[in-house]
C-alpha cells in the first residue's frame, strides 16, 4: 500500500510517516531486517520503492508503527525520544555513554568492582526481597568424597613412666 493509505489507517499524516522514516524508525522494506543488508547505498530506513521515490507498506511496516505510536503516547515520548532510545539499544558506544551519564547524576548504580562485590550485591538484594536460599546448607556431618579427609598431627610417643 502507498504512503497515504498507511498513514490513514494509522490515523498519522503521510508527512509524519515521512518524518519517521529520517528517524530509522520505520523497518527498511524488502526483508533486509535489521541489519540494513540490502539497501545498496539508499538512506537507513528506506527499503523498496515503486516508481519514482513511491515506498511501499507492508501489514508488517503498519504493524510496526502503530507499536511505536503506541509505545510514544503511552511513555509520553516523542518519535526523537524513541528513535534515540533506539540507538541507545543498538550501538554499544553509545549505550556507555549514556549509561556514565546516568552513573554521574546518580539515576544509574556503578557497577561491581568486583565478582565478590557482584556477590554481595546481589546477596543483598536477594535479602531485601525476603528470599530464602533454595537449597538449605549442608549438614555437619561426614566429608563428601571429594574432599580430602583433614590432617591430624602426628601422636607423640606415650611418655614413659620413672622409675
Amino acid at each position: 500500500m502507498r504512503i497515504t493509505e498507511a498513514a490513514q489507517r494509522l490515523g498519522t499524516s503521510p508527512r509524519m510517516l515521512r518524518y519517521r522514516e529520517t528517524l530509522g524508525l520505520l523497518p527498511a522494506l524488502g526483508g533486509t531486517g535489521a541489519s540494513g543488508a540490502g539497501t545498496e547505498g539508499r538512506a537507513a530506513g528506506r527499503g523498496a520503492r515503486r516508481g519514482p521515490g513511491h515506498r511501499q507498506f507492508r501489514d508488517q511496516d503498519v504493524a510496526a508503527v502503530a507499536l511505536a505510536l503506541d509505545l510514544e503516547r503511552r511513555l509520553d515520548i516523542s518519535p526523537a525520544a524513541l528513535a534515540f532510545g533506539l540507538r541507545v539499544l543498538a550501538e554499544p558506544g553509545v549505550r556507555a555513554q549514556v549509561a556514565e551519564l546516568g552513573r554521574r547524576i546518580g539515576r544509574v548504580p556503578p557497577p561491581p568492582g568486583s565478582a565478590l562485590d557482584f556477590e554481595k550485591e546481589r546477596a543483598l538484594r536477594l535479602l531485601s526481597m525476603g528470599h530464602r536460599p533454595d537449597r538449605p546448607a549442608p549438614p555437619a556431618g561426614p566429608r563428601s568424597p571429594a574432599q580430602p579427609p583433614a590432617r591430624r598431627p602426628p601422636a607423640s610417643p606415650a611418655p614413659s613412666p620413672r622409675p
